[in-house]
């Protein structure tokens, strides 16, 4: 059966240290909204979709015309996104995959800039996989919000969820006053900051 977003209830990810990370689930499973289809047109083939979820971002680029394929390495999150009709490998992005040095551009939407807990690695590993001039997609916690690198689990009385009860695993958060300094560190160049139906989103280029 194929979910929609009105039969799932948000959740959130609760850090070893108290801390509460809200997950948007009800979102994951909708289509992209206004300020998420601006951030796909920026989008270069082929793309990757890095935690791509039930694959809502893999599916609007594909119907954009743009080759993509889905990442995630939790198989509750592929089941679902393969029963929509979406390509996706059932990996970690630290794992080989295919094409390295030659995708156009990679996706971290719904705070999937926290994925591994070290941002930095994170972004060094996506450089990696893009060409030349490669392009980063990225959204970003509001200004004033400081980053943090957690020990989280996820709500263990979700309705849904891509991970099994009792996971544990390390997650970041990045604001945008630290875009600058971690794309730099990374290697690559912050060419745009934009805020758009509340939320936050960054270009970011590969060194050519």
């Amino acid at each position: 059966m194929v979910m929609q977003a009105r039969e799932i209830a948000p959740a959130h990810l609760r850090s070893t240290c108290g801390s509460v990370i809200p997950l948007h689930v009800p979102r994951w499973f909708d289509r992209p909204g206004p300020e998420e289809e601006d951030v796909l047109a920026l989008a270069l083939p082929a793309a990757l979709d890095v935690g791509c979820g039930p694959g809502r971002h893999t599916l609007a680029l594909a119907a954009r015309g743009v080759g993509c394929i889905g990442i995630d390495s939790a198989a509750g999150s592929v089941r679902m996104a393969r029963r929509r009709g979406a390509a996706v490998l059932h990996r970690s992005i630290f794992d080989r995959l295919p094409d390295e040095g030659r995708w156009g551009s990679a996706l971290l939407m719904d705070g999937n800039i926290g994925i591994g807990g070290d941002p930095r690695a994170l972004l060094r590993r996506i450089g990696g996989l893009l060409r030349p001039g490669g392009r980063l997609l990225v959204e970003l916690e509001a200004p004033g919000v400081a980053g943090r690198e957690l020990r989280v689990q996820p709500d263990p009385h979700a309705g849904w969820l891509p991970w099994p009860p009792g996971t544990r695993f390390d997650w970041a958060t990045v604001g945008v006053d630290d875009a600058v300094s971690l794309a730099a560190a990374a290697g690559f160049t912050l060419e745009q900051v934009w805020e758009s139906g509340g939320r936050w989103f960054a270009r970011m280029d590969a060194t050519p």
